[in-house]
């Protein structure tokens, strides 16, 4: 972002730190910029509470695809992480929680082995631990360099929130612009309570394949987060500000009538 930012929704002018401020919103208009998991975690988990885990998982080349093991390097040094989502447990108001985030910057958070693996592991710790689950999820969709290596973690992702969902785990999602592809066709759309930031993109097919498939302009506001909310596939729209408040409201209502165990979660601390 530059030092004075121009808002492409409203064309409001503000500088880096009143948008910084306003948690990379417009201050004008609330346009809701994209957002990396390391800014996130600040206003999201309680401070000092997040303890990541799974950090050592990287990305091999399993299908020897050329110049793969570049584009991996050079996102890694771009974002400063190893694939492209960051998996940790923290305390959301006081109550734990396991945290997965998802980095757009990294690949435009296409989902390879890496990521299935990272968000599985996620979903285990909620179902070891029984703490509730919340992923924050912005994709292009599954990483063509992996080829049928990632169309498997579609399966292995919506199999494990299956098994979240059998044994009563509250499983929140967010999604964010864009969420796009085999995300949204898996684990991204399966939560309990299916969360969007305001104006993202979210969907499967690009548009212009639509528009070709269907041969009509589509309307205005297509897939965008309002919209899909109007039509049942999100429960709501969120803003960023209100989405800390949000989160730990739901899992106080999910968690209120159920054992023990699951109110408080079980104890972790940092190694």
């Amino acid at each position: 972002m530059s030092e004075h930012n121009k808002c492409p929704a409203c064309g409001a002018e503000h500088d880096e730190g009143a948008v910084r401020a306003a948690l990379m919103t417009c201050p004008s208009c609330g346009h809701h910029y994209r957002m990396e998991p390391a800014e996130r975690i600040v206003y999201l988990a309680d401070e000092g509470t997040f303890v990541e885990f799974g950090e050592d998982v990287q990305s091999r080349n399993p299908i020897a695809f050329q110049t793969y093991e570049e584009k991996l390097s050079a996102a890694e040094a771009k974002t400063n992480m190893k694939d492209a989502v960051v998996t940790g447990v923290c305390a959301i108001e006081g109550k734990p929680a396991v945290l997965a985030l998802m980095s757009f910057g990294f690949m435009g958070g296409s989902m390879g082995s890496v990521v299935g693996e990272k968000i599985c592991r996620a979903m285990w710790r909620s179902l070891d631990e029984r703490m509730p689950l919340v992923i924050y999820v912005t994709s292009g969709g599954a990483r063509m360099q992996e080829g049928i290596f990632s169309l498997m973690q579609m399966a292995k992702t919506s199999s494990m929130a299956a098994e979240l969902d059998q044994a009563g785990i509250p499983y929140f999602v967010v999604l964010c612009d864009p969420t796009m592809g085999g995300v949204t066709a898996s684990f991204a759309m399966l939560g309990d309570i299916i969360i969007a930031e305001p104006g993202a993109l979210i969907g499967f097919a690009g548009e212009r394949v639509i528009e070709g498939t269907i041969r009509e302009k589509l309307p205005e506001g297509f897939r965008r987060a309002e919209m899909v909310r109007d039509k049942g596939f999100v429960d709501l729209v969120v803003a960023r500000q209100e989405q800390k408040k949000m989160l730990s409201y739901l899992i106080d209502l999910h968690t209120a009538n159920r054992p023990a165990d699951l109110r408080a979660g079980k104890q972790w601390k940092k190694s």
